[in-house]
């Protein structure tokens, strides 16, 4: 099926003036400065530059692909001084509300009646202990390593493995924005060199290391919908305190009220929320650390003899099967630390690491510690020790602060959901949905606004039906401890074939980690029942989604792989000077449509399949092609020397790629774009006739300084006769492949009189219409085209299902088919001339 949709012949809408000036890309934010720069970007764009010369005199540039850079990769940010002062901040704000937050509930969800001294000290050694392994040793030491060029999170783990080991497929059109980095097989020692090899040899084992990565994502977003109903539900019914009349309504009603604001302002973006949340959670923090010191003094100092772990185990011997499950109520001291890694991406390790160890972990101590040492004195004030434990005068502050610190809590796990959305995208788990970039000086703080709402709409329905922090505690502990388990598996792999510990080095501390793991996941397992079973259904509904749009994704790849091939490979110029199908599509000639053809290129490599099915469909080349292609870059914009790279394809006359690299805040899609996809081009074949004429009077003046030793060489070197611009010189062969066009005649004029003039309309070169050598150069052939009519060419591809699929297959092939048709590009978002636009739809089968 093909759909056309012509229209009667167009002028260009801009002087050449203004498409220079506008440069096609501009700034969608007016300030730019954008703070730390990475590393600097190879100057190649050929609208900019000269082109090097090989040993053999001829341009060698139309053998690189424009894809070919370096710099495109993404760099991991690197932070120093005041920078990474002010990011420290940040994070305060953002990852430690969740974490800071649970003194409010974790003694309450762990005792079910007043503790005894001896539980309540091994409690206290349980929570700290936590607090130092699970948080201080499996995190901020060893995982926060784990990152993927600065990204964190269980799934960005699994994207690290997959760059040094063969585990996952890729989407062809994506596989040169990353960068592999697999070592040799003589760099590792033969116990990893196997582990390796047996990982990828095995389909169960990559199969199982998908499953954990999608998993742990699922769970995570579980988490986006729990956690900030669990932290404002806990802080408001503080309200209990000062008004014990107060109903469950109410509280539930101010609940709503405080989560759909927070929602509410979250595109103000990361690093605004951050700064201005920061404040309230160091007051947060600073509370408990003050009212620790107060009640240990006041109370009961000697509980701090629970840093003893001794006590830790004494109460698990002691309490037994009790105990174990009393772990439950336990992981809520580090529930948030999932959100910790989660959110390495919009801060630094370097960041997260210092606010946690300089700041947060001894307050929280304190905290732990000061609410222990008044329960020694009145164990019946467990059901809700921070408030009972507010030294005089003191209550109204601390539940203000704590209603404002809950509001922050639930920041942690809202950045760390779009932080993971981000990452699941560009391995192709999920449809591509809109992203918007919230700073200009961290380039991994991001903002996701269709899932802002939904995360809204869930988490408020989940804080009216559970209404209670015991209930939601129930539910909310599962998904930590899962993720924390695959994030131990993962980054333990992770060290073996990324940092080459060797495996003996590494099973030690996994084994320990592992263990605390297991004792912490089992006793949660037990809360099934009561509510978990919630977080771990929406984690598996979700884990299908993810899966369910791979599988598609994967049949689509093979559907179209057909398609990968180099242009040459359907068409080929014959000795009569045409062009024609190669043998393989049928060798017709192709016939010529007047007009400049904008091909849009989503690969940027190979062939696109709009121009093969436009080719093959119609027999039909238009005059000039463009194949466009724009390029995604993780910066906040990309410098005009390296925005734009021009190269011709092959033998194929009046045929160039144009690649556009562009940042988050660059805006590309113009309505002038064939004006800019225009100059681009012009400049190419203008800076590629003046590298060709310095060629040629290169070569001539080193001709006639070996042939000539008289007087009278300065007289004869005027006379050397030097080609006009524009000119493609012989040298060109090697550019197309065999190719040579012939624009200026070797014996030009020697006179200045005696030469074509060359003339300029809106500052566009002209080639005089009287002028035969220089009537069919690329660029006179440019310029007509260019004049006569331009057509955005977009391919529309449907897939349909082969009838032998099996009905499973078939079932969720067509669930992938429903959801891409409902969440691709629209060709009316382009912001083209819709008059100009010709749609091509052609059907693959899968």
């Amino acid at each position: 099926m093909t759909t056309i949709q012509i229209q009667e012949t167009l002028r260009p809408t801009r002087s050449h003036d203004d498409i220079h000036n506008a440069n096609g890309v501009y700034f969608t934010r007016t300030n730019t400065s954008y703070g730390p720069r990475t590393p600097s970007r190879t100057r190649t764009s050929s609208s900019n530059r000269g082109f090097p010369r090989t040993a053999t005199g001829r341009s060698d540039v139309e053998s690189n692909s424009g894809l070919e850079q370096e710099s495109d990769f993404k760099q991991k940010q690197v932070f120093s001084g005041k920078m990474l002062a002010w990011l420290s901040y940040q994070s305060i704000g953002v990852i430690y509300g969740d974490i800071g937050t649970s003194p409010l509930y974790v003694f309450s969800s762990t005792f079910l009646e007043p503790p005894s001294y001896d539980d309540l000290l091994g409690v206290l050694s349980l929570i700290i202990w936590s607090l130092i392994m699970m948080v201080t040793v499996k995190y901020v030491l060893i995982i926060l390593h784990a990152d993927n060029d600065g990204e964190g999170g269980t799934f960005s783990t699994y994207s690290l493995l997959s760059r040094y080991a063969n585990i996952t497929n890729r989407d062809p059109r994506e596989q040169s924005l990353i960068k592999m980095r697999r070592y040799k097989t003589g760099d590792l020692n033969p116990t990893t060199r196997s582990i390796r090899n047996k990982i990828e040899e095995s389909k169960f084992i990559k199969s199982i290391l998908k499953v954990i990565g999608v998993l742990a994502v699922s769970m995570v977003m579980s988490d986006g919908v729990l956690t900030p109903a669990q932290s404002v539900l806990g802080a408001v019914q503080g309200l209990n305190v000062i008004k014990p009349d107060i109903t469950n309504g109410q509280v539930v009603g101010a609940t709503v009220g405080i989560l759909m604001f927070l929602y509410l302002i979250q595109p103000f973006g990361i690093t605004k929320l951050g700064s201005t949340f920061a404040p309230i959670v160091i007051t947060w923090l600073a509370f408990l650390g003050g009212f620790g010191i107060y009640n240990l003094i006041k109370f009961d100092y000697t509980v701090l003899k629970a840093f003893n772990p001794g006590y830790a185990f004494l109460f698990l011997i002691r309490n037994k099967e009790q105990g174990w499950r009393q772990l439950g109520g336990v992981l809520l001291a580090f529930t948030g630390v999932e959100a910790l890694f989660a959110d390495l991406g919009a801060f630094s390790m370097r960041a997260i690491q210092i606010s946690w160890l300089g700041y947060t972990l001894p307050m929280l101590l304190l905290g732990y510690c000061g609410q222990a040492a008044y329960l020694s004195i009145f164990p019946e004030a467990y059901t809700n020790p921070l408030y009972n434990s507010v030294p005089p005068g003191m209550l109204y502050p601390a539940l203000v602060v704590a209603i404002l610190a809950a509001i922050v809590a639930s920041q942690a796990i809202i950045t760390a959901t779009f932080q993971l959305i981000t990452q699941i995208m560009k391995l192709s788990y999920f449809p591509q949905i809109k992203v918007v970039h919230t700073s200009k000086i961290f380039f991994g703080q991001v903002y996701v606004p269709m899932l802002n709402w939904l995360m809204m709409i869930g988490t408020v329905l989940v804080a009216a039906i559970y209404n209670n922090t015991t209930s939601l505690g129930n539910a909310y502990g599962v998904c930590v401890i899962f993720v924390t388990f695959f994030d131990t598996c993962m980054v333990s792999l992770a060290a073996i074939l990324v940092w080459r510990i060797h495996p003996l080095k590494v099973i030690v501390p996994f084994l320990i980690i592992i263990c605390m793991d297991a004792a912490f996941l089992s006793s949660a397992l037990t809360k099934v029942p009561q509510g978990a079973w919630f977080t771990i259904s929406l984690a598996a509904v979700l884990a299908c989604v993810f899966i369910l749009w791979r599988f598609g994704k994967e049949n689509q790849w093979r559907a179209e792989a057909a398609d990968r091939f180099k242009p040459n490979t359907l068409v080929e110029k014959r000795s009569d000077g045409k062009l024609y199908l190669t043998s393989k599509y049928g060798g017709d000639a192709l016939g010529a449509t007047r007009g400049f053809g904008i091909f849009f290129d989503k690969a940027g490599e190979m062939s696109p399949t709009v121009w093969i099915q436009f080719l093959t469909k119609l027999v039909a080349v238009p005059e000039v092609m463009v194949f466009f292609h724009l390029r995604g870059l993780e910066l906040p914009t990309v410098s005009m020397e390296d925005r734009y790279t021009v190269t011709r394809m092959g033998d194929i006359p009046n045929c160039y790629r144009l690649v556009v690299r562009h940042g988050y805040m660059d805006e590309v899609i113009t309505p002038d774009l064939a004006g800019l996809i225009f100059e681009q081009v012009r400049d190419f074949l203008i800076r590629k006739g003046e590298n060709a004429a310095r060629i040629q009077a290169e070569d001539e003046d080193e001709k006639f300084a070996n042939t000539s030793n008289t007087s009278n060489d300065s007289n004869l070197a005027a006379d050397v006769p030097l080609p006009l611009s524009p000119v493609a010189s012989p040298t060109e062969e090697s550019a197309t492949n065999g190719h040579s066009t012939s624009v200026a005649s070797a014996t030009a004029p020697t006179t200045e009189s005696e030469k074509p003039a060359l003339t300029f309309r809106n500052g566009i070169t002209q080639v005089p219409s009287n002028s035969d050598s220089l009537s069919t150069s690329p660029l006179a052939t440019l310029q007509r085209a260019f004049d006569t009519q331009t057509l955005y060419i977009i391919g529309k591809e449907s897939l349909k299902i082969r009838a032998e699929t099996n009905l499973f297959k078939k079932l969720v092939l067509r669930c992938f088919i429903f959801i891409r048709e409902n969440t691709r590009t629209k060709v009316a978002n382009l912001r083209v001339p819709i008059e100009k636009v010709i749609e091509v739809g052609f059907v693959k089968d899968m």
